[in-house]
């Protein structure tokens, strides 16, 4: 037998006179008959198969408090073993509490006998009635409305005292234990009454009162910082929960928090656009009167289930916005500056590791690809752990001026600086507004999204580049755990570059081959210190000399071989030649 099946036999089987609607039974009220009353009201029982709240039980009375099946068959004195979903290992949740002899039942019970006129009055305003004010023991204290937190015991020590229409004026009276926030939720009992179905948690007492009067289950918690402490574990069972915050985007804040910590079975209220900040369900009550369970119903259909992935109107739409972007003069500025490099790799993207023997010349050649793009106005953040910010600085105006850094120098201190110097200069300073280098110590990957954040924002790009000099040289808590922190972070580069839309340039060192040198062929394995680069770069190259980088070479005639070792999509093999020009810290790709 189908569960919706099950749910409606077991209805038939307990209740009496029943009167069957395509979507409800209406039968006698078999509490109402327990207590006495001489006139038992109808029960309805909801058994609409689409809807939240299949199964759930009310008495049109309000002669005990509403719920689903395992609520009813308790408070009939039915086995549990015969109710549909009943699961025998299931633990509910109760809080490890011991709680005191002295509670204040009492003096819960002389504030509802305080209800005047004027105050009942003033709940008909969003159609609450009497009936639900007795139902939830609300009552008035001459001053202030008093919300009774009754625990799961049954029992009250502490209550809310909220001042009329202005709620932030209020005060907790009782015991000051249960004032705490792990005890704010109110109508607590109602989430074993709605175990196996659905229930509303509302911000604010007084939002509750208006789904109460409908006949919703549904809690309260007093702000939207207490929802935010609400343990998850109290909903375990509960198969639906609704989250209906005020409008604002700290409740919003909060709702999304409680849902994430909840899971797929929350289900997020949204209000439309253009109502007043804080509106809530009291005022839509106000306002919408007759019309508000319409409202409200229109509401539960179309709240949207929590879920940690997008929509598939949203993934399709942020496609096609990618598609776009990469068409742009944006995407295609992520060049190196040399032809046969971008031909070979179609520009700079994703994650590009470059490894080189000590003194190959790993870092000019970064240095270079970075400021170029950098001159393009592509934002670069140069994370440098070898050369020190000033010999990058030099390096680069040498390179642009086409002088010596010591002819540089010279011409700096004797104010002798030429044209071509001052030229380099300016291009130099107008460079530096989408160049950063770093020399933190003690970055971290969130240092490192703030940084590529604050670029982003100041240069209004969509894409940035990183290039971190070097690899092996990224801050860890423990150096002898290098292999495992140089992993960590390429786990970490790898999430950077998929939401940041940033592209890495990052220098390796490589181990050294056979002879206890760099001349062997290049391949992935000669990377030096992690594994996982294999399965973290979309490009993994290899700046070979020509020559010993041991040996006193003439520094004219260094000339490297750069190798495509791995790829994601493009084909390994040779790159390109680049030849050192020297003394102008930069290189010269080669037509050879």
């Amino acid at each position: 037998m189908e569960q919706s099946e099950a749910v409606s036999f077991f209805y038939l089987k307990h209740l009496q006179n029943i009167h069957e609607e395509k979507t409800h039974f209406i039968a006698d009220c078999p509490f109402c008959k327990k207590q006495g009353r001489e006139h038992a009201a109808r029960l309805v029982v909801y058994l609409n198969r689409p809807s939240f709240f299949y199964g759930y039980f009310r008495c049109l009375n309000r002669c005990v408090p509403s719920g689903f099946t395992l609520w009813f068959a308790r408070l009939m004195g039915v086995c549990l073993d015969d109710v549909p979903g009943y699961d025998p290992d299931r633990e509910s949740f109760m809080a490890r509490i011991d709680y005191p002899i002295a509670n204040i039942n009492n003096e819960i019970k002389l504030y509802q006998d305080q209800m005047s006129e004027e105050i009942l009055a003033w709940f008909q305003k969003a159609g609450v009635g009497h009936d639900v004010l007795a139902e939830l023991k609300i009552g008035y204290n001459g001053r202030y409305l008093v919300y009774p937190y009754v625990q799961e015991d049954g029992n009250c020590y502490a209550a809310r005292c909220v001042f009329l229409e202005r709620k932030e004026d209020f005060f907790w009276h009782g015991d000051d234990y249960f004032f705490t926030d792990q005890h704010h939720i109110f109508n607590l009992q109602d989430i074993q009454r709605c175990e196996n179905g659905a229930l509303f948690v509302c911000q604010g007492e007084e939002n509750l009162l208006p789904l109460k009067q409908l006949g919703f289950p549904g809690v309260a918690v007093p702000d939207s910082h207490s929802l935010e402490l609400v343990d998850p574990d109290r909903f375990a069972f509960v198969q639906t929960v609704f989250i209906v915050m005020e409008n604002s985007a700290e409740a919003e804040a909060a709702a999304r928090a409680l849902a994430a910590r909840i899971g797929y079975k929350a289900r997020l209220f949204r209000w439309p656009a253009g109502l007043s900040r804080n509106y809530n369900l009291w005022q839509l009550a106000s306002d919408k009167g007759k019309d508000f369970k319409a409202a409200v119903l229109s509401m539960v259909q179309a709240s949207s289930a929590f879920s940690p992935f997008a929509s598939p109107k949203r993934e399709y739409v942020s496609f096609i916005a990618q598609l776009a972007l990469e068409s742009g003069a944006a995407y295609g500025a992520l060049r190196s500056g040399f032809p046969k490099f971008d031909q070979a790799l179609e520009g700079i993207h994703g994650i590009n590791v470059i490894g080189g023997a000590p003194k190959a010349g790993k870092s000019c050649f970064a240095i270079q690809i970075a400021t170029d793009m950098a001159r393009r106005k592509v934002p670069v953040l140069y994370y440098d752990f070898e050369n020190g910010r000033q010999k990058i600085y030099q390096r680069t105006l040498s390179r642009l001026s086409r002088m010596t850094i010591g002819a540089i120098k010279d011409g700096v201190a004797t104010e002798t600086v030429g044209k071509q110097l001052d030229r380099a200069r300016h291009d130099f300073q107008d460079m530096l507004a989408s160049f950063r280098v770093v020399n933190d110590r003690k970055l971290n990957p969130e240092i490192m999204r703030r940084h590529i954040d604050f670029i982003r924002h100041e240069t209004r790009s969509e894409y940035t580049v990183v290039v971190i000099d070097s690899l092996h040289k990224l801050p860890f808590k423990d150096f002898t755990e290098q292999r495992t922190g140089i992993d960590a972070w390429l786990r970490q580069l790898e999430a950077i570059r998929d939401e940041l839309h940033v592209s890495f340039l990052i220098i390796s060192e490589l181990s050294r081959g056979s002879k206890d040198g760099y001349t062997d062929t290049p391949h992935m394995g000669m990377f030096k210190g992690s594994g996982d680069i294999e399965y973290s770069a979309d490009n993994a190259l290899i700046l070979f000399p020509e020559w010993d980088p041991l040996d006193s070479a003439i520094q004219q005639q260094r000339r490297n071989k750069l190798w495509l070792v791995a790829s994601r999509e493009h084909t390994p093999g040779l790159v390109g030649k680049y030849g050192l020009d020297y003394p102008y810290w930069g290189f010269v790709e080669l037509d050879e």
